[in-house]
Formats: structure tokens, sequence, C-alpha cells
């Protein structure tokens, strides 16, 4: 079954953050997207059967990426329990819908249709 859950993470050098991922704990590149000057846009390295996701950012951000296969509902469930929506339900341009809400305590939490 493929996984559900994605750890969301920030970097600072994302670039230095992928070598020391796979040297120090045998993370391998599954794909990495870069903008037109090279820098990582978005990573995604797996280990084993499990994925993490990260970018560029502030290392004290950081979230869950949850794929779900309805995200219409899912969005309708979290506005109704009052959760926080900082990103509106929406199209992206890989293909995926997502929204992205924060609970109590600040987490991020992002879901989407997405599944690396």
């Amino acid at each position: 079954m493929a996984p559900k859950l994605y750890p969301s993470l920030r970097f600072t050098d994302p670039d230095a953050a992928i070598r020391f991922l796979q040297d120090a704990f045998g993370f391998a590149e599954h794909t990495v997207y870069r903008a037109d000057d090279g820098a990582v846009r978005h990573a995604e390295l797996a280990l084993g059967d499990e994925m993490i996701m990260f970018g560029k950012g502030d290392p004290a951000q950081h979230g869950i990426y949850i794929a779900v296969d309805d995200i219409d509902a899912q969005y309708a469930r979290a506005k109704a329990a009052g959760a926080e929506i900082t990103r509106e339900l929406a199209d992206t341009d890989y293909g995926s819908r997502e929204f992205a809400a924060r609970d109590l305590d600040g987490h991020d939490w992002y879901f989407g249709t997405y599944r690396p």
C-alpha cells in the first residue's frame, strides 16, 4: 500500500540536506524539482517505502502532507470543525487538488490528491 502521510520539512540549504540525508540516513532521491536558477523548489526522498518532502525555508516551518481520495469531503469536514484554513481548496499546476489548515496549536496540515 502506498504511503498517505508525508512529513513536509524546510531546510535553509536543500541541496546540502539532500546530500546529508542520503549519506547519514540512507535516503534515496525520488524526485527533485528545480527552479530555472537550479535552486530546489521541491524534493522528495525515499527511505524504503516511506517518503519525506521538503523545500527551502525556515526549518521551524514544517507540517504533514496527507494524500486523500476525497479532497472535497476532507475540506468540508475541516471547515465544519472550525479548522483555520490557511490555503483554500484549489487545483494546482502539478495535477493535485489541495488545501492547507492549521490545528489548535499552530501545526500546519496539508491535504491533497497528489501522491509522490
